[in-house]
């Protein structure tokens, strides 16, 4: 009667202590003392389980065990997930490729495996707004955190204000060793706005940190070629891009925004 392990289900209610066992409040004031919250949840019911199976001792605690675990795991699966600080939830189970049918599912499939991450390689989506940038790069973000591996989300604005003004405060190197750490770093609208000069050497410091050791997932809307409008330096241009496109995975989600269909489509329906 092994328990499985129910990813992220709310674990069942707490069955309450017959009134006046002295082991049951004891059990449940150690699992208190040893923070072991799920042991604690389902003593009761496992307990019960147990008698009416007629379940040995050791597969008794077996499945106590298993179930403090598995709680554990959905634990540190839902702490990654907030830590990696994404603007809303997307999963890559509800992108609709038929909508886009320049996505192709088993790239993005591959893409829930965490080895790309551990060998440090680049992903680029490359599209129009509305193709699906976002979800893919929140989506993939959240399959990784899932995994067990960090992940932080940022827009490419928000990181360059973030590095000047630690550079002012003089905290740059602080900051530029917390990104480094990052398992996988998503930069989301990379491009929607043009860096100076100051702005793309911070952006190229994070970028020569984590080169070839940590995982950075870039979504742009500006195809390869007009990347020197990014930049006031085309030299710092061309050294972002090798850095990001070297040994990348390249998604082009394309330029028909079936963002745009769909509020057409519901608009359709409504009349």
């Amino acid at each position: 009667m092994s328990p499985t392990k129910t990813g992220a289900e709310v674990p069942p209610t707490r069955m309450p202590f017959p009134e006046g066992d002295p082991e049951d409040a004891q059990i449940d004031e150690a699992c208190r003392d040893l923070r072991l919250p799920a042991f604690r949840e389902r003593f009761m019911e496992l307990a019960a389980t147990a008698r009416r199976e007629q379940s040995s001792y050791k597969q008794f605690l077996l499945d106590l065990l298993q179930v403090e675990v598995a709680d554990r795991d959905v634990r540190r699966q839902q702490r990654l997930v907030r830590a990696a600080k994404f603007p809303r939830p997307k999963r890559l189970e509800d992108f609709d490729y038929e909508r886009n049918p320049n996505v192709l599912p088993e790239t993005v499939g591959d893409l829930k495996s965490t080895s790309w991450v551990r060998e440090g390689r680049p992903l680029v989506l490359i599209g129009d707004s509305g193709t699906g940038k976002t979800h893919l790069l929140i989506g993939v973000g959240t399959a990784i955190a899932e995994a067990g591996m960090s992940v932080r989300y940022t827009t490419t604005s928000a990181l360059v204000n973030e590095l000047a003004e630690a550079d002012a405060a003089r905290r740059l190197s602080s900051v530029i060793a917390r990104y480094s750490k990052v398992d996988l770093l998503c930069l989301d609208e990379f491009g929607y706005l043009n860096l100076d000069k100051k702005g793309a050497r911070l952006l190229f410091q994070i970028f020569t940190e984590r080169e070839e050791r940590k995982a950075t997932a870039v979504a742009t809307n500006s195809p390869f070629a007009e990347w020197d409008k990014i930049f006031a330096d085309p030299r710092l241009c061309a050294a972002i891009a090798d850095r990001i496109t070297f040994r990348c995975t390249l998604i082009q989600t394309g330029t028909e925004s079936y963002r745009f269909h769909t509020t057409e489509q519901q608009q359709r329906n409504q009349t």
